[in-house]
């Protein structure tokens, strides 16, 4: 017979295995809901095809999604080969300040030094091994994820948090691990994408912009003048006596002349301007925010530039002269009663035309449009 202390023992095992199954229940709802939203943000980066997408949901939505203090990503670009890109694709720094660029591997913690090179590195913050990762706030605990694809380091993932035991060198690894690779596939991805777009809208000979990206941008400048009521320039240049060097010296010739003008012109130029190749010898520039005067001011600096100094070419004993005339046109601000393309095209027509008199004129010169 079962006595009522038995009873009561039995009560209180049977509302505590109630209690311990709740809990069991509730964490597994919190595992699960962890779960969900972990897979979908392996989804969001996965569906990520542009730089800037990417990189926005990887610095901008890894610290809500994961509860982090700081996430950095730093990419090995030893040749600024990655960060030509980014420029042409007018991503500026300040957007991402949490992208770094570093020339080579970071070296390694020595306490793991008996760890391979593609496996993530926890534990607490050391300033000389971790602040070129975080330049901006200095956490308690770090994971360091290096990015490898091919076996070949693409970079670092860098995870920071405030509390000493969030990232300790006995935690598992396994989540971290996969992390890392989805985010390595992902950004190997989206960079070679974005070389393939570089390399459609890139002139192979000069290495500058083809007329198909400065007509493309010239028109989303335009429109972005019209929005925002902001000046627009654009330059139309033309190198002079062009024909004689290839009649002269050969078309091989012709084409170390197109480089180095194209790299003088560049020289020149801010990042949030734009150099094309239009044609032949023919360029154009495209200046954001340019008065008119400062179309006049730029023009000028490019035009000296350009004839400084000489160009040896295979064939001739002495530096080649070149010089370039020079014709711009400047909307302060666009109109906005007709639309972007047409304005664009009149803004190009006017620089073509100033640029016509400033060849009729006598050559290595600037003339501005009325």
């Amino acid at each position: 017979m079962t006595s009522a202390v038995d009873t009561e023992m039995l009560i209180a095992d049977n509302q505590q295995l109630r209690s311990e199954l709740q809990d069991l229940l509730q964490q597994a709802h919190i595992n699960q809901s962890i779960i969900e939203r972990h897979q979908a943000f392996d989804l969001k980066l996965i569906s990520a095809s542009e730089f800037r997408e990417l990189i926005d949901t990887m610095l901008n939505g890894m610290p809500g999604v994961f509860n982090l203090e700081s996430v950095t990503l730093s990419l090995i670009d030893g040749d600024y080969a990655i960060q030509r890109i980014l420029r042409d694709l007018q991503i500026g720094m300040q957007e991402f300040p949490n992208l770094l660029f570093l020339k080579e591997p970071i070296p390694s913690v020595p306490e793991d030094d008996h760890l391979s090179a593609e496996k993530p590195r926890l534990g607490e913050y050391l300033p000389a091994h971790h602040e070129s990762l975080f330049p901006r706030y200095q956490p308690v605990s770090v994971a360091v994820l290096p990015l490898v694809r091919q076996h070949r380091l693409l970079g670092y993932l860098a995870l920071g948090s405030a509390y000493r035991e969030r990232f300790t060198r006995t935690l598992a690894t396994d989540f971290i691990e996969r992390l890392a690779t989805v985010v390595a596939i992902c950004l190997e991805n989206v960079i070679n994408n974005e070389r393939l777009k570089h390399i459609g809208l890139t002139d192979p000979l000069t290495g500058v912009n083809n007329r198909r990206y400065i007509e493309q941008r010239m028109h989303e400048e335009v429109a972005r003048g019209q929005r925002e009521r902001s000046a627009l320039s654009c330059l139309f240049i033309d190198i002079d006596h062009f024909k004689r060097v290839n009649d002269n010296f050969g078309h091989q010739s012709g084409d170390d002349v197109l480089r180095e003008v194209a790299a003088r012109i560049k020289k020149e130029l801010r990042l949030s301007d734009a150099l094309g190749r239009f044609g032949g010898e023919e360029f154009v520039v495209l200046l954001t925010h340019a008065t008119r005067e400062d179309a006049a001011r730029i023009a000028e600096r490019i035009r000296a530039g350009i004839c400084s100094r000489g160009i040896m070419i295979e064939g001739s004993r002495d530096p080649l002269r070149i010089s370039a005339s020079i014709g711009t046109a400047s909307l302060v601000p666009p109109d906005r009663s007709r639309p972007a393309e047409e304005v664009k095209q009149a803004m190009l027509k006017a620089a073509d035309q100033a640029l016509y008199q400033a060849k009729e004129s006598g050559r290595n010169r600037v003339v501005q449009s009325p």
